[in-house]
């Protein structure tokens, strides 16, 4: 009887050294892709950085579709967005809102403006008009309402309810002198006197009279402020029709 020969199996690698080589191979290849994933990144941030900046800048996506004026209604409103002369479709990212912001502002009835972009498609323009402080007779006859600052915005049939008229005499007619007369009087008034003024006349600088409520005052010129209002607060508890507070250390009444 005959013994066979015993087979050996053939020789195989430790499961821990190929477990080795193929971490060794996935992390050569992981080195040899990560170059070219970093430029594909780059190239797609690129790619949206660069989508963006053209919907934004350049195309009509986000471009003008409405103008929105704040501040004033009516023709008021029409008349100042007229100005603002930005086409529709203009990209909103590149208006130059400072520029129409100086052609808001050429209109005499604006005082303040200020524009902004509102996303995604208006362009906002918020407009402070002139308010009314007097109204004076200009040199042609008519009647022109004039700002705080002394700035004429408007002609008018007739004063406005509230708003007091100036009436120049004598040499002066109606200069820049009376007006400015006129408008450091309502400043050196306080608010509850100054709304109750109803008329003004200014025959020269120092003499500056006006009416309040029923009441006639004679301020004289614009020296001593302060006292003239401490007397004629004074005084407005009598019943004196009227109360000259030009010479405040002598004040009449009567």
């Amino acid at each position: 009887m005959s013994l066979g020969t015993t087979r050996r199996p053939p020789d195989r690698a430790p499961s821990g050294a190929s477990s080795s080589a193929n971490r060794f191979r996935e992390r050569a290849l992981s080195h040899r892709r990560r170059p070219l994933r970093l430029v594909l990144t780059w190239l797609l941030a690129v790619a949206v950085v660069a989508g963006l900046a053209w919907v934004v800048g350049w195309s009509t996506l986000l471009g003008v579709r409405d103008v929105e004026v704040v501040g004033v209604t009516g023709e008021e409103a029409t008349a100042v967005a007229e100005l603002v002369e930005v086409p529709t479709g203009t990209p909103l990212a590149r208006v130059d809102t400072d520029a129409v912001a100086d052609r808001v502002r050429e209109r005499i009835t604006v005082a303040e403006v200020s524009v902004r972009r509102a996303w995604p498609g208006t362009l906002s323009v918020e407009v402070v008009p002139r308010t009314a402080a007097l109204v004076v007779k200009n040199p042609q006859g008519r009647l022109e309402v004039v700002d705080a600052e002394g700035v004429a915005f408007r002609e008018v049939a007739k004063a406005p309810a509230g708003v007091p008229l100036v009436t120049a005499t004598g040499s002066k007619g109606t200069t820049r002198e009376a007006l400015q007369s006129s408008l450091a009087l309502l400043d050196a008034l306080p608010h509850d006197l100054a709304d109750d003024v109803r008329a003004v006349t200014v025959s020269s600088a120092d003499l500056v009279t006006f009416t309040l409520g029923t009441r006639t005052v004679v301020w004289g010129s614009g020296e001593e402020s302060p006292r003239k209002v401490a007397i004629l607060r004074a005084l407005l508890t009598t019943k004196a029709k009227v109360i000259d507070v030009s010479a405040p250390d002598t004040p009449v009444t009567r």
